[in-house]
């Protein structure tokens, strides 16, 4: 019975070492040329990319609520600041059901940049809008104004679930900074409309061209975020990372965002510093 005892605690004692080992391995992340761990690497710049991402999911949302008080004027009859909210949810709620429901085929890659630019382009869409109308309003402007408030709705769908979801391979800080980013959305908006507005308080139309002033800075910002998402993150050494370990732990929607990061094969995956078979 003694000796049993002994080979008990003794293989109880190689299992613990074992598990020690195997996570040991697990957590290890061998350093780049430049002596750094890619898990690491990049993070700072990934936080300040990610707060701007989300600052751009509700921007354009957040900018058409700010400017009500132009939209009461120009259409009076309407009731814009019910309207515009009843059919902004009904799009954004029925299409990331589907999103959802088709997750696990969807490139996140292509999702992600759908949004944003069809934020921008909806952004600017408003902007062009005003200006071809010279300002008047009418019920053909103001549907106009409800199909890009549908636009907004069908945008947020695609960015707000695809970031959460892409961030979620990551470090928890990433996915703060994401959804720090859409909190201080409101906060931006309503300061830069408080300046618009009084930049042109004393001119005639002020109303108007601090909307358009608005709106332009909008559509500016929606495309910088395009371009930071299609070609600034993707190449983070901290992103490419978390996107190789999530593929070689079996995600199927993070290949194409493993392209645009510059890693095609299976052997760049495991040189990154994760290994599928640990």
């Amino acid at each position: 019975m003694l000796l049993k005892g002994r080979e008990l605690r003794t293989t109880q004692l190689h299992l613990l070492c074992y598990n020690l080992f195997a996570f040991h391995r697990r957590t290890m992340v061998p350093p780049n040329e430049n002596g750094a761990s890619p898990k690491l690497e990049g993070k700072h710049a990934a936080i300040i990319v990610c707060w701007l991402l989300g600052n751009g999911c509700l921007f354009p949302w957040n900018s058409m609520l700010t400017i009500e008080d132009y939209y009461v004027y120009l259409f009076p009859r309407y009731h814009s600041t019910r309207v515009l909210s009843l059919v902004y949810q009904p799009f954004a709620l029925v299409t990331i059901a589907l999103l959802a429901y088709n997750e696990a085929n969807i490139n996140t890659r292509r999702r992600n940049l759908s949004g944003y630019i069809l934020f921008s382009v909806s952004s600017l869409a408003v902007l062009v809008l005003d200006l071809a109308t010279s300002g008047r309003g009418g019920l053909g402007t103001y549907i106009g104004i409800c199909v890009t408030a549908a636009a907004f709705g069908i945008s947020d769908a695609h960015v707000q679930g695809g970031m959460v979801g892409d961030l979620s391979f990551m470090q928890p800080e990433l996915v703060q900074s994401f959804l720090a980013g859409l909190a201080a959305s409101g906060a931006l908006t309503s300061t830069l409309r408080i300046f618009t507005k009084a930049v042109f308080e004393n001119s005639k139309n002020g109303l108007r061209k601090g909307a358009i002033l608005f709106y332009a800075i909008s559509a500016f910002y929606e495309l910088q975020c395009v371009l930071l998402y299609a070609f600034v993150f993707p190449k983070l050494p901290i992103v490419k990372y978390y996107r190789a370990k999530a593929a070689a732990e079996g995600s199927k929607t993070v290949s194409a965002d493993l392209a645009a990061g510059g890693i095609q094969k299976t052997t760049e995956i495991v040189r990154t510093g994760f290994d599928s078979n640990v």
